[in-house]
C-alpha cells in the first residue's frame, strides 16, 4: 500500500523596507526609492490576494517605511526626482538638467526602458556620447524623459485602475508640465491606499503583519558586540553599550504597528536575520512570541549540515522544515536559503511561467521527503525581500506569482499559512538549547561591521552616543531630547553600514555618506550644541590616505626587500586597510614614495596573502601622473580603465599624461611599461630601459622623472589603481592626488 502524502505548509513572507533618505523630518527624500516601489511592489503584493481565495500571506513593514509612506500620500512630501518632475522645463537651471540626466534612467532596461520606444531613443542618444553635454535634449525630450522615468515604475496592474495612466502611457512623447503633475497625484493616490489595504487584509485573516525594530538596526551589534567575532578591530570601540537602543527601537516598533493597524505583532523578524542569544532574551521579554533567522544559522545552532544535490535539492529537508521553541520558550522559524536566491536572481532570466513551475517542484520534491517523518506538520519558510527583484522579472513579477500562487491554491496536499496561526496549532516545536550569533549572510555580521570604513562609522556613532547621553544626564528636561534620540536611532541602522566598505556598492556612497553624517549632526542641533568638526568629513576621505608625505628627499636602496633599513624613513606612506571581505583581492599592505633630484621612489608591500600563495596571484596595477602645466594640457588623456558598475569616482574623470603599468605573475613582474598621453585621448609606448623595479618580497621602483616630464620646481600629482585585465577594483586614494612638490 502506497504512502499517502504529508500535507505540507507554506510560509510566504515578504519583507519590506527601505532606509532614511531624508535629512529632516521635514526636508524633501534625496532618494526616491520608497515612492518608486510603492507604485510597483508594495499594494501588488497584497491586492494579488484578490485573485486566490485561499492563499495566505505574511509581510513584514518597517516602521520607517511607513512613516515615509505616510509623508509621500497623506502629507505631500516630495523627493528631489518627483520635485523636478513638476518643474516647467523652461524653468530647468544647468543643476537640474545635470540631475535628470545622471538619474532619469535608472531604471532596469530590459524591462522597464527597452519596451518604450521614446524613452529607448532618449536613451540611445543619452549613452552614445562620452561627453554628454547638457544640451543633448531640447526641451520637449527633458520633459519627456521626466515623464518616462516615472511612468514606468508603475505596475502594469496600475494601467486599467487609473484610465487617466492609462491614457498617458499611450501618449508616448509630447509630455507637457500638467502632465507630469498628473503622474505624481496618480503615485501619491497609489500610495494611500497601501497601509489601509493591508489593515482590511489583516482584518480579514488572509495576512499577517509582523514588523522589524523601528530604525532597522543589527540588534546583535547593538546589544552585544563584545560576543561578535572580529578579524579586524581598526577604530572600532571595545563595546557600543546601545542594548537599551536595542530594546526601545524594537518596543517602538511594536507600538507603531498596533497603532496603524489596531493589532500588535506577536512575531518579528530582526533586521537582516540578525539573531544572538541576548537578542531572543530581550524578545521573548517584550512579550513577542516568534522569530525568524536563516537556515544557515539553524545548521550552526543544532549542529546539522543541510547537504544538497547539484540543484540545490536537500538530502534531508526534516529538519529546516520544523518550528522550534528556544529554551526561553521563544519559537523560531527558518527560512529555506536557496529559493531566494532563485527567485531574486535565477528566476528573472527565464519564462515566469516555468520559474513558477520549477519552485513549484521543489516544494513537492522537499514535500516528498517527509513520508518517513515522525511528525504531522511540517511548514517550509519563503521569507525574503518583497520589493527589490520584480522590476527584473516581465509583467513586474506578476506572471510568476500568479502561476506559483495557482498551482499551490489547487494542490489539495499544499496549503499557505500565517505563521502565528501555524505556530499556535504546531503541538511539537522542536528544542533549540542554542542559538548561532550571525546573519543570513555566511552565518556572521561582516556585511556591517570589521571592515575598517564600517568600524569607522562605528566608532563615530559611539562617540556621539556618548555625548548624546552624556547631555542628558546634565540636562534631562531639554525639550528636544526626544528628536535628538530619533536621530541617534536611525544612524544606528544597518543600511549606512551594508553600502559603507567593502564589498558593496550602491552607486550612490556619497549620498549615504553624507545623510548619515548630516543625522549625526543633527543630534547635536536639537541640543542646542555645535556639532564636532570630524563630522565634516566624508568618512570614505578617512580611509586608505597618506599618514605623511615625504620629510625630505631620499635616495633610497632598492633591493626588493623590506629589511627595515633608514633609507626610505623620510618616505611618505599610505596605509590600505584591510578586512575579511578585502584581505584576497588587496594587493598591497602600504605604499611608501619618495624623491630625491632625480627620480621618483616608489616601495609597495606586498599583501600577506599574496605572499604565500605566489603562484596563485595575476595582478596588475596602475600609475597615473599628472603635473599642472599649461603648455601639456592639450595632451592629457583618460584612465584607460573599465568600471564594474555605472558608480563614477571623480578621481576617474581627472586626465593624465603619464602611465606605468606593472604586472606580477607568480611572484615575478612580469610586465613593466611607461605610456605617455598624446593628443585626441590617446596613449602611446614609451622606453622604460631606465626604470628600475626589484621585488622580492617588496616592489622597488626607481623612474626618472625625466621620463615623466616632470620638470624641476613643478608639482606632481598621481594615484594608484588596482586594475586587473583593465577592470578597475579600486583607487588608492579613492578621491584625491597624492602630491610631490619638486622645489
Amino acid at each position: 500500500m502506497m504512502s499517502q502524502t504529508k500535507k505540507l505548509s507554506i510560509a510566504f513572507y515578504w519583507h519590506m523596507h527601505q532606509p532614511v533618505y531624508q535629512l529632516t523630518p521635514e526636508g524633501d527624500f534625496l532618494m526616491p526609492w520608497v515612492r518608486l516601489h510603492a507604485i510597483k511592489d508594495y499594494l501588488d503584493m497584497a491586492t494579488i490576494l484578490d485573485k486566490f481565495k485561499k492563499i495566505k500571506l505574511n509581510f513584514n513593514l518597517v516602521p520607517v517605511l511607513l512613516d515615509a509612506l505616510i509623508n509621500y500620500g497623506e502629507k505631500g512630501f516630495h523627493d528631489l526626482h518627483s520635485r523636478i518632475s513638476i518643474k516647467d522645463t523652461e524653468d530647468l537651471d544647468d543643476d537640474d538638467k545635470e540631475f535628470i540626466l545622471n538619474n532619469f534612467f535608472d531604471a532596469n532596461y530590459q524591462t522597464m526602458i527597452f519596451p518604450h520606444e521614446e524613452y529607448n531613443k532618449l536613451y540611445q542618444k543619452r549613452i552614445s556620447s562620452a561627453e554628454c553635454s547638457l544640451d543633448i535634449f531640447t526641451d520637449q525630450e527633458y520633459s519627456d524623459l521626466m515623464a518616462y522615468f516615472n511612468l514606468v515604475w508603475f505596475s502594469p496592474s496600475h494601467k486599467n485602475k487609473y484610465p487617466e495612466l492609462k491614457k498617458l502611457i499611450k501618449k508616448g512623447k509630447n509630455y507637457d508640465k500638467n502632465d507630469r503633475r498628473t503622474i505624481i497625484e496618480i503615485q501619491r493616490d497609489i500610495i494611500r491606499k497601501i497601509i489601509p489595504t493591508y489593515k482590511k487584509l489583516a482584518q480579514k485573516n488572509r495576512i499577517e503583519i509582523t514588523t522589524s525594530p523601528y530604525y532597522h538596526p543589527i540588534l546583535p551589534i547593538l546589544s552585544d558586540m563584545s560576543g561578535i567575532k572580529k578579524s579586524f578591530s581598526q577604530d572600532l570601540p571595545i563595546e557600543l553599550k546601545m542594548e537599551l537602543d536595542a530594546k526601545l527601537q524594537t518596543e517602538l516598533a511594536l507600538s507603531r504597528i498596533e497603532e496603524l493597524f489596531g493589532k500588535r505583532p506577536k512575531g518579528i523578524w530582526p533586521s537582516e536575520h540578525c539573531v544572538s542569544s541576548k537578542t531572543l532574551e530581550m524578545f521573548k521579554n517584550l512579550g513577542i512570541e516568534w522569530s525568524i533567522s536563516d537556515e544557515g544559522i539553524l545548521s550552526s545552532s543544532i549542529d546539522f549540515e543541510f547537504v544538497r544535490d547539484f540543484k540545490g535539492y536537500l538530502e534531508d529537508p526534516y529538519h529546516l522544515l520544523k518550528s522550534y521553541e528556544y529554551k526561553n520558550g521563544l519559537k523560531m522559524i527558518f527560512r529555506d536559503a536557496v529559493i531566494p536566491n532563485l527567485i531574486s536572481f535565477e528566476y528573472p532570466n527565464h519564462d515566469s511561467e516555468l520559474a513558477a513551475n520549477d519552485l513549484y517542484d521543489r516544494i513537492k520534491v522537499a514535500q516528498g521527503k517527509l513520508l518517513t517523518s515522525p511528525d504531522a506538520e511540517h511548514l517550509i519558510t519563503i521569507a525574503m525581500d518583497g520589493e527589490n527583484c520584480w522590476e527584473n522579472y516581465p509583467q513586474d513579477g506578476f506572471s510568476f506569482l500568479k502561476t506559483l500562487y495557482k498551482l499551490i491554491e489547487e494542490d489539495n496536499t499544499l496549503e499557505t499559512v500565517l505563521i502565528s496561526d501555524y505556530i499556535a496549532r504546531e503541538k511539537y516545536h522542536k528544542p533549540l538549547k542554542k542559538i548561532h550569533a550571525g546573519s543570513w549572510i555566511n552565518k556572521n555580521f561582516k556585511l556591517w561591521i570589521d571592515e575598517p570604513l564600517k568600524n569607522l562609522a562605528w566608532t563615530y556613532v559611539k562617540q556621539v552616543r556618548d555625548d548624546f547621553s552624556n547631555f542628558v544626564k546634565e540636562n534631562p528636561l531639554h525639550p528636544n531630547i526626544e528628536n535628538a534620540r530619533r536621530e541617534l536611532f536611525i544612524c544606528e541602522g544597518s543600511d549606512w553600514f551594508w553600502w559603507y566598505g567593502e564589498p558593496n556598492d550602491s552607486g550612490r556612497d556619497n549620498i549615504f555618506d553624507y545623510l548619515f553624517r548630516e543625522h549625526l549632526k543633527n543630534i547635536y542641533y536639537n541640543l542646542d550644541l555645535e556639532p564636532p568638526a570630524y563630522l565634516d568629513t566624508p568618512l570614505i576621505s578617512a580611509i586608505a590616505k597618506p599618514s605623511r608625505y615625504p620629510k625630505g628627499e631620499i635616495t633610497p636602496h632598492m633591493t626588493g626587500f623590506d629589511s627595515q633599513d633608514d633609507s626610505w624613513l623620510n618616505a611618505g606612506c599610505i596605509d590600505i586597510p584591510d578586512g575579511p571581505l578585502l584581505s584576497e583581492s588587496k594587493f598591497f599592505d602600504r605604499i611608501c614614495f619618495g624623491y630625491d633630484k632625480e627620480n621618483l621612489y616608489l616601495r609597495f608591500y606586498i599583501n600577506e596573502y599574496i605572499q604565500k600563495n605566489p603562484e596563485l596571484i595575476e595582478k596588475t596595477f596602475q600609475i597615473y601622473v599628472y603635473t599642472r602645466n599649461a603648455e601639456r594640457k592639450q595632451s592629457l588623456s583618460p584612465m584607460r580603465l573599465i568600471n564594474k558598475t555605472e558608480s563614477i569616482l571623480p578621481i576617474s574623470k581627472e586626465k593624465f599624461h603619464n602611465e606605468i603599468q606593472i604586472a606580477v605573475q607568480g611572484g615575478k613582474i612580469q610586465l613593466l611599461r611607461l605610456i605617455k598621453s598624446i593628443p585626441n585621448n590617446l596613449w602611446v609606448l614609451q622606453s622604460t630601459k631606465d626604470i628600475k623595479s626589484v621585488y622580492d618580497n617588496v616592489i622597488d621602483l626607481s623612474v626618472p622623472f625625466d621620463l615623466l616630464d616632470i620638470a624641476n620646481e613643478e608639482t606632481m600629482e598621481f594615484c594608484f589603481v588596482n586594475a586587473n585585465y583593465g577592470i578597475k577594483d579600486f583607487f588608492i586614494p579613492n578621491d584625491m592626488l597624492l602630491t610631490i612638490n619638486r622645489e
